[in-house]
């Protein structure tokens, strides 16, 4: 029996002798880390820092795109199909979309919670260590809930380790120089269209258990044209803001945190209920996911920066009125 197997069996163990007491408190910090956290970001661009806004968003999207083609090109089987002794905490069958290898939670956390790590290290270093403890947690929460191998977990975070480095080493080197950025737009674009065509036309593998196709890869893909669909977002918004919108935070707005949360729960309702049951509903798994990211990363960096700058100078100028008239008096 292979050593990570042997490991999943381990924590299996742990689970049942302790009534699986830990599996709601592991869960709930692998559903954070996927449901949540990814909307940090556009909080983060709206209302506290702009410069790690598109940092935070480059590297999430990045590391979307990057694990999406490594788990359909490996196609490494889920936990519980190599071998029957494993049986997954709760409806993690159900839940665990894709292929095992690499963990696209730890990618997520890593991403994320790694970037504030390296935003706040010398800031405020209770949270950078906090945001560490959290992505340690979300990793050993893949193998306890018996959804991911070790491996999974070690590349997924290996691989997002690298990407905050490279894009925070790029983001110095290219900011504010427009013409480089546009063209590293394009490149992003010829990229997605390239991970289109190549996840459609290559193989995949094709077993079946009892006249059941064990793992339907046109499900699995479901996943990376969302991710497709998200980081093409990025790039036309990316473009949008440098050339047009040249949004920035109205610092000291007193509607600036109510319009952040409002901005917040507008995606979090689009992402869980209306994208489902319209564009995903009308266009299927594939492009219905890329239009609906699409859609989502687009309002967040170009429509609702322009609602806060438009209230939030509204509210100014009613305030500076206001303000003229008491003077009067």
């Amino acid at each position: 029996m292979e050593l990570d197997i042997m490991y999943l069996l381990f924590l299996q163990g742990l689970r049942e002798v302790t009534g699986g007491i830990f599996n709601e408190l592991f869960n709930a910090i692998s559903k954070l880390a996927v449901d949540i956290l990814p909307f940090l970001p556009y909080v983060i661009f709206w209302c506290a820092d702009k410069r790690w806004g598109w940092r935070f968003m480059t590297t999430l999207w990045s590391g979307e795109v990057v694990n999406g083609v490594v788990k359909l090109t490996v196609c490494a089987y889920r936990p519980w199909i190599r071998s029957n002794l494993i049986e997954p905490a709760g409806d993690s069958k159900v839940a665990a979309t894709g292929y095992s290898f690499p963990s696209g939670h730890t990618m997520c956390a890593t991403t994320t919670y790694g970037n504030v790590v390296a935003w706040q290290k010398d800031r405020r270093r209770w949270l950078a260590v906090l945001c560490g403890i959290m992505i340690l947690l979300t990793g050993f929460s893949r193998n306890f809930l018996g959804v991911h191998t070790p491996q999974d977990v070690l590349i997924g975070f290996g691989e997002s380790v690298l990407l905050i480095w490279i894009i925070g080493k790029a983001e110095r080197k290219v900011a504010g120089n427009d013409k480089l950025l546009d063209i590293l737009t394009l490149i992003g674009g010829l990229i997605i269209i390239a991970a289109l065509a190549y996840i459609q036309l290559k193989p995949y593998p094709m077993d079946y258990v009892d006249g059941k196709l064990l793992v339907d890869p046109q499900k699995m893909m479901n996943d990376t044209f969302k991710a497709c669909g998200g980081f093409l977002g990025l790039l036309i918004g990316s473009w949008a803001d440098r050339h047009y919108l040249h949004y920035e935070i109205p610092k000291g707005s007193p509607l600036l945190g109510l319009l952040s949360c409002v901005g917040l729960g507008l995606m979090l309702a689009w992402d869980m209920f209306f994208s489902k049951a319209t564009i995903i509903l009308a266009l299927g798994g594939h492009w219905g996911n890329l239009l609906a990211r699409l859609i989502m990363v687009l309002f967040a960096i170009v429509i609702w920066p322009m609602v806060i700058r438009k209230e939030c100078s509204s509210a100014a100028e009613t305030e500076g009125r206001s303000g003229a008239g008491d003077s009067h008096k």
